[in-house]
């Protein structure tokens, strides 16, 4: 018997992981071992299948629909969903949901076979303008900001030379009036 009718009959006849209703296919979630076919597939729509094999850039919002499909039942969903917050990682959502997403030993060890493995030292932070920041840059304040504790204030157009990255993308370490402080990334722009 064919998979897909379990699957449409499983998900109600929607996408697993959007909610879509239309041009819905079988997917099969890699590094599944000892499985049945129906508990390593996953019912998806053409939108979600594109942005999962790269056939087309990841629309971030469109990926909204995690807050809801990470809680599925279906060990299947979970592991996507999962997969797709790391690769969401970057954005101001998705990080906030990887902490909350729960998944049992075994389906986070499958989870976790699939992801891309990047260097855990390379961040990826940008500046106000969407500009990718590295380490040793020079970038300028496009706002005065008060400097909690050192009881100054960093005037705008103050340029800060020799950046270090953080662990958080949103942040940046740099000396200014002689003192070494974190900077928020939005109030930056690579000079």
């Amino acid at each position: 018997m064919d998979i897909k009718p379990r699957l449409i009959t499983r998900s109600e006849g929607k996408c697993e992981l959007c909610g879509n209703t239309h041009d819905l296919d079988v997917y099969v979630v890699s590094g599944a071992q000892d499985m049945t076919t129906e508990d390593q597939t996953v019912l998806v729509c053409t939108t979600c299948q594109q942005q999962l094999d790269g056939d087309i850039d990841i629309d971030e919002n469109h990926w909204r629909c995690l807050n809801d499909c990470m809680w599925s039942p279906v060990p299947a969903v979970q592991v996507l969903a999962y997969r797709q917050l790391h690769t969401l990682s970057n954005t101001n959502w998705a990080p906030a949901l990887l902490d909350m997403i729960y998944l049992d030993d075994e389906t986070l060890a499958w989870a976790k076979q699939g992801l891309i493995v990047t260097d855990d030292n390379a961040v990826e932070c940008k500046d106000s303008n969407g500009t990718t920041l590295s380490a040793g840059d020079t970038v300028t304040l496009i706002k005065d900001l008060v400097v909690k504790g050192a009881n100054f204030t960093a005037k705008r157009g103050t340029t800060v030379k020799n950046i270090s990255l953080t662990d958080n993308p949103e942040q940046i370490e740099g000396k200014v009036n002689g003192t070494r402080i974190v900077l928020l990334s939005e109030f930056l722009k690579k000079a």
